[in-house]
């Protein structure tokens, strides 16, 4: 089996953060990706400032680097003619995938998301309002350990079921470190019709503090047995990117031989693991390319 790999960066805010996005693309552009995503950053995208830093970041990328790339765009804090004329600008520019997303809710503890007055108000809305306007490739999200918000598992592959009715072309995972979660997802989703394409999100563990911290906020369960593999390793990183590869890899490993093909990769911006893991399941530049 070929794997196809595509990458997710984040859009700076500093001029550090530029350098280091551009060292990111630069690292795994080789790899030929199938395409590479643009999140929103913190907060879900709410507000023009965030929605426009995604808008530079993406067109930036697609015109430097020529790689295909996805923008995200969600329903949070904006009216539906703010929203529609993002669209319109990201296929003016060339860009011609979108990751339709309802976004987060405020942050703050026990904040809930709310839908914007005469916005879209859920991903399937923003999805049905894409195809309005253009011919987009449209990626949503799903999650194997449930959405916080969704009352239950049926709902949640009902739900998944209408995005991709309404348009979507495939569903990328939120990341998750336990691979039967996946498993048991993709066999719900086809019991129920869904014949989509089912990309796996892969988060290798640069730092596993900060994994911790967003699997928090997602709902992502880190077993005892991944906790066990970076103890003792705080101030020995080269051993701690080691043991973060062999983790990652293993796990892609795992789906393959399950069946599965396709991996999206949470890069943080930062490459190199994310390179090390591709480099050990086969996914390497070109030579004859590299030579060109």
């Amino acid at each position: 089996m070929t794997l196809a790999a595509s990458f997710e960066f984040f859009p700076p805010k500093t001029v550090a953060g530029e350098s280091g996005l551009q060292h990111a693309v630069d690292v795994l552009a080789p790899l030929r990706p199938r395409f590479v995503s643009v999140t929103c950053g913190a907060g879900g995208g709410a507000g023009e400032s965030a929605r426009g830093r995604t808008a530079a970041t993406a067109t930036r990328i697609a015109q430097e680097s020529g790689l295909p790339v996805a923008a995200h765009l969600t329903c949070a804090g904006a009216p539906q003619e703010e929203i529609d004329d993002t669209a319109r600008a990201y296929w003016r520019a060339g860009i011609r995938h979108i990751v339709a997303l309802r976004g987060d809710p405020p942050s703050g503890i026990g904040a809930r998301y709310q839908a914007y007055p005469g916005g879209y108000a859920y991903g399937l809305d923003l999805v049905a309002g894409l195809r309005r306007l253009h011919d987009f490739e449209i990626s949503v999200s799903a999650y194997p350990e449930g959405h916080p918000d969704a009352p239950n598992p049926a709902f949640e592959i009902d739900y998944l079921k209408r995005k991709l009715d309404a348009g979507a072309a495939r569903a990328i995972t939120q990341f998750f470190f336990e691979t039967d979660f996946f498993l048991r997802f993709r066999d719900r989703c086809s019991k129920a019709g869904i014949d989509c394409e089912l990309v796996a999100g892969i988060l290798p563990i640069g730092n596993f503090a900060q994994a911790m911290r967003f699997a928090a906020l997602c709902g992502t369960l880190v077993p005892d047995w991944l906790g066990a593999q970076f103890e003792g390793l705080d101030e020995d990183p080269e051993t701690r990117r080691m043991v973060a590869a062999t983790v990652a890899v293993e796990q892609c490993r795992r789906l393959e031989a399950e069946g599965v093909g396709s991996f999206h990769f949470y890069t943080l911006n930062r490459p190199e693991l994310t390179r090390a893991v591709c480099h050990m399941l086969g996914v390497r530049p070109n030579p004859q390319r590299s030579a060109a």
